[in-house]
């Protein structure tokens, strides 16, 4: 299954890094295009300069990791589409050009399922989706979860337990099911 990444789903780290440890199993095939890796590098820039520099350097590795997920068209190809929010037909053009299955987001209304549908699209929130990939390959997905809980509790002053990790990275359906 191909999905496309939106940069709301890469930035914040939590999710990012559980998503893409999920992909980095093989669960799934990311794909996102420059302009969304963009998005993700400026989003940061509100936590300070240094911050930028942190996630380029973040999204020059996961192009070395994922050398197939970062998909190019051409202009041309985002005129042909509507959404409720001009700012991501992007996303929907990648995906079509990305021969995705999904476009993963926690923006919904701004990827209405009738539109996503007309193009053999659909649309996934992370913590659904990690719900499902975690249902299929419980071993695989609980240990992403556990590498990137033990990531956070080497980074934080104070220790996290795996649901209020997840909570607070707007996973907590994720959260619970890794508990239960």
């Amino acid at each position: 299954m191909r999905v496309m990444i939106d940069a709301c789903v890469l930035y914040p780290t939590v999710m990012r890094e559980v998503v893409l440890g999920c992909a980095a199993q093989g669960l799934f095939e990311p794909r996102w295009s420059s302009r969304i890796l963009e998005e993700w590098a400026r989003a940061t820039i509100k936590l300070g300069p240094e911050q930028e520099v942190w996630a380029r350097g973040e999204i020059a590795a996961l192009t070395v990791k994922f050398p197939r997920a970062c998909v190019n068209y051409d202009a041309p190809t985002e005129a042909r589409f509507w959404l409720p929010d001009p700012a991501d037909i992007h996303v929907l053009a990648a995906a079509v050009a990305g021969s995705c299955d999904a476009i993963l987001t926690v923006n919904a209304k701004d990827f209405p399922a009738n539109i996503l549908g007309e193009e053999g699209l659909y649309r996934r929130d992370p913590d659904n989706f990690l719900c499902q990939l975690f249902d299929e390959a419980p071993e695989a997905v609980r240990n992403v979860a556990d590498d990137v809980l033990a990531e956070a509790n080497r980074l934080s002053e104070r220790p996290w337990e795996m649901r209020a990790l997840m909570k607070k990275a707007r996973l907590p359906r994720f959260g619970k099911a890794l508990i239960a």
